[in-house]
């Protein structure tokens, strides 16, 4: 597997292409195949983002050692650090084992996120793995996007002020029982705003909401 490309259009030149392959193999794959895993350099990626995002609050923003503390989290939390993947299509890399396969959840597409920092730190350097967080995360937090509020309440509160209708639908159910999947549609005013896919009729509604405050809030 050859990361060369997908990385040259963040100015990163790898050198040590086995070191990024272990940044994308699971612990399934590694079992079956008898090769390391990411989770050492995810352990490191992920000081390596705390301390780039920290540094970006702290020279950008005025806010206390609290607000900082929260506001960081929103924005290294799971569910961001998913959403970067998938964004840049970072996901689409990842090594799993035969009984892993088409159970990609978040919890590990944002695990690969933070062992691929640390891979690039390692190979790279600081400055370029800073400047890889900050094309990729900047712009969200510049937009106020925030990945641990409850978007169903934020979305329900911005359409009460247009005086318009809002109801969730369930579009899809895939799976056994014991470990469904949902696609949910918000529909505002009958028109399709937002999809969301999680593992309840919650998060996927969540994820919904979300997908349609994106889109309004642009």
């Amino acid at each position: 597997m050859d990361f060369r490309d997908f990385f040259k259009k963040y100015h990163i030149e790898l050198k040590n292409l086995e070191l990024m392959r272990r940044a994308f193999t699971h612990s399934s794959y590694s079992n079956e195949n008898h090769t390391e895993n990411y989770e050492r350099l995810e352990f490191l990626g992920d000081a390596v983002l705390e301390l780039v995002t920290s540094e970006y609050f702290y020279l950008h923003t005025d806010l206390k050692e609290g607000d900082m503390s929260k506001t960081r989290a929103s924005f290294v939390c799971e569910n961001a650090l998913a959403t970067y993947a998938k964004e840049i299509g970072l996901d689409q890399y990842i090594l799993v084992g035969h009984g892993q396969e088409g159970k990609v959840n978040d919890t590990i597409i944002a695990d690969v996120f933070e062992s691929v920092l640390g891979a690039i730190y390692l190979d790279c350097g600081f400055e370029v793995a800073k400047n890889y967080v900050d094309t990729i995360i900047l712009p969200y937090i510049k937009k106020g996007v925030y990945f641990l509020g409850d978007y169903k309440s934020i979305l329900q509160e911005m359409v009460q002020t247009d005086k318009k209708s809002l109801h969730y639908d369930v579009v899809k159910e895939t799976g056994p029982a014991h470990d469904k999947t949902f696609t949910v549609n918000v529909i505002i005013d009958g028109i399709v705003f937002g999809t969301g896919i999680g593992k309840s009729k919650k998060e996927a509604e969540q994820n919904a909401a979300y997908d349609a405050y994106q889109k309004r809030a642009r």
